[in-house]
């Protein structure tokens, strides 16, 4: 499992580091290399749309490698929802599994990644994250009427030093 390293001294905490894979589809390559280069300036939005998405990092349940994905910014108080939508499509997105085995990951959004701890929400802490996710963005309630399955919601903390 991949571990920030330890803090105090006044080190500054640290984000993931490893081996990158890019993603296996042409237009998460794209997006992601052109929104790191411009420091989050460009490629922030779905492509087609004005919805804004931030870049979050993981590591790969299987590969161990650095896996980053655009994701829609749906964020609150310092504090942000990873909707694992994957359109309303009948299986997890590929991250899903990421974020269980590695909960340490890097969200993205702006010039600069910091650490987050990825945790998926149930009962009533997942109702009141969904209703903030569909308000940020509707159309994750048409993707959830698409599928039989209950789309997972994950809550990335901050973490301290």
């Amino acid at each position: 499992m991949t571990e920030y390293p330890a803090r105090g001294h006044g080190c500054h905490l640290m984000t993931l580091q490893g081996e990158y894979e890019p993603s296996s589809q042409q237009w998460v390559r794209d997006q992601v290399a052109a929104y790191e280069a411009s420091g989050g300036a460009e490629a922030n939005v779905l492509p087609g749309t004005d919805d804004k998405i931030v870049v979050i990092t993981s590591v790969g349940a299987k590969s161990g490698k650095l896996r980053k994905n655009p994701v829609m910014r749906v964020e609150k108080d310092g504090v942000y929802a990873a909707v694992a939508s994957k359109g309303g499509g009948p299986e997890n997105p590929d991250w899903h599994d990421n974020f269980v085995a590695h909960p340490l990951v890097d969200v993205q959004d702006g010039p600069e990644a910091k650490p987050y701890r990825a945790r998926v929400t149930t009962g009533e802490e997942r109702a009141v994250w969904w209703a903030h996710a569909v308000a940020t963005w509707p159309t994750y309630a048409s993707y959830a009427e698409k599928t039989d399955r209950e789309i997972p919601v994950f809550v990335l903390e901050p973490v301290e030093d």
